[in-house]
């Protein structure tokens, strides 16, 4: 727990609390969205082999958290240090030993971390029709419609969750991240049907 509070004070002193929040989002968005299209794109072809499939989505699974925490801790280490150099040099006093140089140097790692780890969860979570189809589990349908649902359902929550951060309707909120969903889907089956 202390841990827990320690995070928090150091994005409070920070005010990044907005920033991970938002970083949670996007790039668990962008994860969501880009396997439905992986999904999407099989589906059109009509791909069957469960192994070709998981590795390709694996694949850009991992390739999206490794660019989500590489991109996140070089931009937000360099703000953060120019952060500091900007406090520092208001307060004409050395901050490396305080909390705030503390922030400087913990804050990146814990932004690139959630920025990271959101596309690769809601992709594993998407992909878990695949992996349980290739395990031997039976699904009572086919495990591609499986994962395009979960991903369609995790972008409508993602929407529902900045609805309610915006204070705005949920509703609203998840069905406008839904039709970039649809529309990305539509886009691929005429693309990709010819």
């Amino acid at each position: 727990m202390d841990l827990l509070r320690r995070v928090s004070f150091l994005l409070r002193i920070t005010g990044t609390h907005g920033i991970v929040r938002r970083y949670f989002v996007v790039n668990g968005f962008d994860g969501a969205l880009t396997m439905l299209g992986l999904i999407m794109g099989f589906f059109v072809t009509e791909a069957t082999n469960l192994t070709v499939i998981l590795s390709a989505c694996l694949g850009a699974a991992i390739a999206l958290g490794v660019s989500g925490v590489s991109s996140a801790y070089v931009s937000e280490a360099a703000e953060r240090r120019r952060a500091l150099s900007q406090l520092e040099d208001a307060m004409v006093k050395d901050l490396q030993a305080t909390d705030h140089g503390q922030a400087a140097r913990w804050v990146p790692m814990l932004v690139a971390l959630v920025n990271g780890s959101a596309p690769l969860l809601f992709s594993m979570l998407i992909l878990l029709p695949l992996w349980l189809s290739r395990a031997g589990v039976s699904l009572p349908i086919s495990p591609l419609i499986a994962a395009g649902i979960i991903a369609l359902m995790i972008i409508f929550l993602l929407g529902v969750f900045l609805g309610r951060i915006s204070g705005i309707s949920w509703l609203r909120s998840g069905l406008q991240t839904l039709l970039v969903a649809a529309i990305t889907v539509v886009l691929i089956l005429l693309l990709g049907g010819g």
